[in-house]
């Protein structure tokens, strides 16, 4: 049984680690976010939750996205964290849940799908070979494999590597070699930075976008590994380390490292195997083995997988969920979330649903 839960946790790393070299292509340190693992294992460890932290495609982006600069991604991850640590630790995410509404709740999601499908998009613009090949091999690997997200991300990020590896070698001196990873990526943040604050207009509206998708992030993913692994789960309490996971990692550097929907729930042992994942995590990010695969691996190697897991998997059962629940509160907030960010969708979601309900 324990090698099978080792299997399922490798896969899972496995998946985890495009989504790091997408981290720090926005600029966290990799090193510093293996503090946020350690803070899942021994979350996992107290509370026996079946629950993992991981990178989460969903909030790099958005944090990335929403942060001007490195610093500024850094103050929102961080005080993310707090808030979510603080709700989870009050067992308040229920009672948000109620207030938000399911209408509201899953338009954010859906919006955040979209938000995931074009920087996929956005990639191939920026690499159509790396890009164009990771769109390709994904979309098929993922119907082929019967909608297997681990088969789907692995196969995509490998063969595309590959034919970027393979062009650049055959044209050392084109022009596309400025797209490679190896000249966008900074690896001067590869150690413990202490936190420099910030409390700026957009690290305060950045945060309350990221604690916005965290609270529905949180809910949904949790509760799809609770039911791969038959097990129920307590919401308040994955919120809890994977909060305190954020702001430990982010103080000191890092990345963000919330709940995902993870293979190790199919373990015999899910909880033992999560453990397992993150622990693999923490010793591969201390010992610095990913920022050197970074220098061969294309930042663009991703796009397939934020395509299929924005356009196929995330948007379509959460946009339904949504138009069912309220069909214009669904609109406003998924559109708005999709051209904004999901706090501004919230907003809008529950302005349309007073007007609804008068």
């Amino acid at each position: 049984m324990f090698f099978e839960d080792l299997l399922a946790a490798i896969a899972v790393v496995i998946n985890g680690l495009p989504q790091g070299l997408l981290s720090l292509s926005y600029g966290f340190g990799l090193f510093p976010t293996s503090l946020g693992f350690v803070a899942g294992v021994i979350g996992m460890l107290v509370f026996q939750q079946v629950a993992p932290i991981s990178f989460q495609a969903e909030s790099i982006v958005m944090a990335g996205v929403l942060g001007k600069n490195r610093n500024e991604r850094l103050n929102i991850v961080f005080f993310t964290g707090v808030i979510m640590a603080i709700v989870g630790g009050l067992g308040l995410l229920n009672a948000t849940i109620e207030f938000i509404g399911p209408a509201i709740l899953n338009g954010m999601m859906a919006g955040v799908g979209i938000m995931l499908a074009k920087t996929g998009i956005v990639m191939i613009k920026e690499n159509k070979i790396a890009g164009g090949i990771s769109m390709a091999t994904a979309i098929l690997v993922y119907f082929l494999s019967n909608y297997n997200l681990i088969y789907t991300i692995v196969a995509s990020v490998f063969i595309s590597t590959i034919v970027h590896i393979l062009v650049k070698n055959t044209h050392k001196n084109s022009p596309k070699d400025e797209n490679s990873s190896e000249n966008k990526l900074d690896l001067s943040h590869e150690k413990f930075e202490p936190l420099k604050f910030d409390f700026s207009p957009n690290v305060i509206r950045g945060t309350l976008a990221l604690v916005t998708l965290q609270i529905g992030g949180n809910i949904a993913y949790a509760s799809v590994t609770g039911s791969i692994a038959n097990a129920a789960v307590d919401v308040d309490k994955i919120t809890l380390y994977s909060g305190i996971g954020d702001a430990v990692s982010a103080f000191f550097g890092g990345g963000p490292v919330e709940a995902i929907i993870s293979g190790t729930a199919a373990a015999p042992n899910p909880v033992r195997s999560g453990i397992l994942m993150m622990a693999i995590m923490a010793v591969i990010l201390l010992i610095k083995i990913l920022p050197k695969i970074a220098k061969h691996v294309p930042n663009q190697s991703i796009a397939g997988f934020l395509f299929v897991l924005g356009a196929i998997v995330v948007f379509p059962d959460n946009a339904l969920a949504s138009i069912t629940e309220s069909p214009l509160v669904a609109g406003a907030t998924t559109i708005v979330t999709a051209v904004t960010d999901p706090f501004i969708g919230m907003i809008a979601g529950l302005i349309v649903k007073f007007f609804v309900g008068l």
